[in-house]
């Protein structure tokens, strides 16, 4: 799967490990590493769903049309589809077979930022 970033600062945090064990800690440094090596080995989207560790889902909301993998409890490597139009089914769903190219938004709690509010 190709995997892009929403700017040049968090795909160069995302490809030097030296910063993500700087800004997240070593473990979920490694768990990023390892979640973006996956992603990155994907022939799409859909082998993402089928693997229930990394609990790949639609968010809701406010975060309607954006997806997230787990990292460690409770953050999450959250991304959208980058892909124009984005492929789905006759019933308005994702067509997570058809998505070959995703944007890295953001590594973060989202849960945790919404109880701050």
């Amino acid at each position: 799967m190709n995997i892009l970033f929403k700017n040049r600062r968090l795909e160069k945090l995302c490809n030097n490990f030296n910063k993500l064990v700087k800004k997240y800690g070593n473990k979920r440094a490694k768990i990023i590493i390892r979640r973006l090596s996956e992603l990155k080995a994907m022939e799409n989207l859909g082998v993402a769903r089928k693997l229930p560790q990394l609990r790949c889902h639609e968010l809701k909301g406010d975060r309607k049309g954006e997806l997230a993998v787990d990292l460690d409890h409770p953050y999450r490597l959250i991304f959208t589809v980058a892909q124009e139009p984005i492929p789905v089914k006759d019933d308005g769903g994702l067509d997570w077979e058809k998505v070959h190219s995703i944007k890295i938004l953001e590594i973060e709690d989202y849960h945790g930022k919404h109880r701050k509010k």
